[in-house]
């Protein structure tokens, strides 16, 4: 069975007749992280795949443990947050955009990041990160603390009066902020220093992890191929 994220109509399940088969046109052609362009015909209960023809193959995605992990993660959190059959053609657009981001850039850190940034967005998940998320005052240049509960950052005092959060510095907010509000081109100056690095992926992870109810799988095999 095949999950596929399309333009048109979001996300579908289908089914590929003799795509197994060595002589089958549509061999080599749905393979994981490519974009394709399919015709389908309806089933019973899947759709059912009649041609496909790969456009865009991502061979960069195919070739790396660490870059499949990072394609498993991007696709693994669209999937976790998208119903079948939700056209959402922005997101459709990020998903494109961020694969060929992974295949030709260096460093996974802002590709990855600006994602789920984008990706909150879409999903009307935006973190609150200038203001308080509990009192709403603005947000002072001292470090704070993030609540997944609440929806972003609060302020020292709101902090202490909430139960689960996680400390966050004014460093990684400022990327955070930094992801939330601005273009691709410029968010892909970022370069902050590993500590800030570990801090925002523990923050997105938190927040992520809490909205979905459960942990995602590809973060642990990306640990373990690093």
């Amino acid at each position: 069975m095949l999950t596929l994220f399309t333009r048109e109509a979001g996300k579908l399940r289908a089914i590929a007749k003799g795509v197994r088969k060595m002589q089958s046109r549509k061999a080599g052609h749905l393979e994981p992280f490519t974009q394709v362009t399919l015709m389908l015909a309806q089933g019973h209960d899947l759709w059912i795949v009649t041609q496909a023809e790969a456009t865009e193959l991502f061979q960069p995605l195919r070739e790396n443990l660490t870059l499949i992990g990072y394609a498993g993660y991007v696709v693994e959190l669209l999937d976790r947050f998208t119903y079948e059959e939700g056209q959402n053609w922005q997101l459709y657009q990020l998903l494109v955009e961020t694969l060929g981001r992974l295949a030709s850039e260096p460093d996974p850190f802002v590709p990855i990041h600006y994602y789920e940034m984008r990706m909150l967005d879409l999903m009307g998940f935006r973190p609150m990160l200038f203001d308080c998320a509990s009192c709403g005052k603005p947000i002072q240049p001292e470090d704070q603390y993030f609540s997944a509960e609440r929806g972003g950052v609060l302020c020292p005092d709101c902090g202490l009066m909430v139960n689960v959060v996680r400390p966050i510095s004014m460093d990684a907010l400022r990327y955070l902020r930094h992801f939330q509000r601005s273009s691709y081109s410029e968010a892909k100056r970022a370069n902050p220093g590993q500590d800030t690095r570990d801090e925002v992926e523990a923050i997105l992870n938190y927040y992520l992890t809490y909205l979905l109810e459960r942990n995602l799988n590809s973060p642990e095999f990306i640990r373990q191929v690093k």
